[in-house]
């Protein structure tokens, strides 16, 4: 299968999949409102920069190295040793993922109180943290199967995932209202728990039906040594930039409710707005992303072999190729969104609030959707440290728009930033790549 059918057909599969999980997370979130209410959504949202920050720690890096190291050995008919890479991987996260559910198992409530600025997210620390050794299994199987091109494990897990998760949180709402019991939240924490164990255990178990092809050479102490010090040297930079970057991330998150106090709003209505923001409005805007996710995850592997093969034209035509048909994509989301935003809004969450953050937010598409691919561009050439410098600016933007403007402007001095930074990001990316495709 040619580079360019291997990309379509991988980037269906992922869309398709994508596209039908979102669709089931999108109903989700007006489960989720209209279960536990503004304010429920804003708790339940507010703890996910800790846990973004753990997966980070503990997986995030690792993924992306296992799947462009495997891409080479690939490319190279060295199967074996793209095995070997996925073991020692797995070990490394799973052993990093187990210190980090202690560790935050341990300082739960400090990390609510100090950090979180909420005391009821410590229940909800303890139940999400649970999650973190299956989120290592999943995600190193689907770097190893991405690396491959092989995109059917990594899509039906991914909807198995969202389906069990679905399931578990609608199923004990569902017990609790015919005994007149109220709801807490946090079962939609231990639902997130329930769909990573449930994608885990479906990725060991397609992956152990697989015979290795080749002579496997896995127990050998050397090629061990070897892998995991190729491994440490690709994953170590890459981890240290998605901690910092999450730090950053996470700053901005629990910054925003606390700027909308100073601007004058109670601490009710400062979570319920942050609860409209993140867990209504921009996972609509994130919908389409089904798409752009799909192409970049694609990329990734495939940008990594063209570069093994040195063939450099091929490459400039198709990082071309696909940053145009992406930003059209955008530029035609935009236009559905200010058509339809305050429809969405009122009808489906029933708040008028997140059709006017719907609108606002329309006109971040064509960058936001840009950026995926070209990030995803920049890490397959190895140019981790540009990809750092990059994000780290936007987010640093993102930052300054929320202590600066939010407090004299409210949430929307929050979503200027927000624009701003997302133009720039896709400003320097270009010109970052357009450097290196040049030389």
């Amino acid at each position: 299968m040619s580079k360019k059918n291997a990309i379509i057909k991988g980037t269906f599969v992922l869309t398709a999949t994508g596209f039908l999980s979102r669709f089931i997370g999108f109903f989700y979130r007006i489960f989720l409102s209209h279960t536990f209410g503004e304010e429920g959504v804003g708790l339940y949202q507010l703890i996910f920069p800790v846990f973004a920050l753990g997966f980070s720690l503990t997986t995030a890096g690792i993924e992306i190295a296992i799947s462009r190291i495997v891409a080479q050995k690939h490319s190279l008919h060295r199967h074996a040793e793209a095995r070997r890479t996925l073991f020692v991987g797995l070990t490394m996260s799973f052993c990093l993922s187990f210190c980090t559910m202690f560790f935050l198992q341990k300082h739960a409530f400090f990390i609510a109180k100090n950090f979180l600025h909420d005391t009821r997210c410590t229940n909800l620390l303890l139940a999400v943290s649970y999650a973190f050794p299956f989120s290592s299994i999943h995600s190193c199987i689907c770097g190893y199967y991405l690396g491959l091109k092989r995109t059917r494990v990594p899509a039906l897990s991914q909807l198995a995932e969202q389906i069990s998760r679905v399931l578990f949180v609608y199923g004990v709402c569902y017990l609790m209202s015919k005994k007149h019991m109220a709801p807490s939240v946090s079962i939609a924490v231990f639902g997130l728990v329930c769909g990573e164990i449930i994608s885990s255990l479906y990725c060991v178990f397609y992956f152990s039906r697989k015979k290795p092809s080749g002579k496997n050479t896995v127990s050998k102490m050397q090629g061990t040594l070897s892998a995991g010090i190729e491994l440490f040297r690709l994953s170590a930079p890459l981890t240290a930039n998605r901690i910092l970057l999450n730090i950053l991330q996470s700053i901005e998150a629990v910054s925003i409710p606390s700027c909308l106090i100073l601007y004058g709003l109670t601490n009710s209505d400062a979570l319920s707005t942050y609860g409209v923001l993140t867990g209504m409005a921009l996972p609509c805007i994130l919908f389409p992303s089904a798409i752009t996710n799909s192409v970049s995850t694609m990329l990734l592997p495939t940008i990594a072999e063209i570069q093994t093969q040195n063939d450099k034209m091929h490459l400039i035509t198709l990082v071309k190729k696909v940053t145009l048909y992406i930003f059209t994509l955008g530029f035609l989301c935009t236009i559905g969104f200010l058509m339809f935003g305050n429809f969405i809004g009122n009808i489906l969450f029933h708040s008028t609030l997140a059709g006017k953050f719907i609108l606002t937010l329309s006109w971040i598409c064509p960058f936001l959707y840009t950026n995926n691919t070209l990030i995803s561009t920049l890490n397959g050439l190895g140019k981790t440290t540009t990809t750092f410098f990059i994000n780290t600016t936007g987010l640093l933007i993102r930052i300054a728009g929320i202590f600066i403007l939010i407090p004299k402007f409210s949430i929307i001095g929050y979503l200027w930033g927000l624009l701003v930074s997302q133009c720039l990001v896709t400003f320097l990316s270009v010109v970052f790549l357009r450097k290196y495709l040049s030389s």
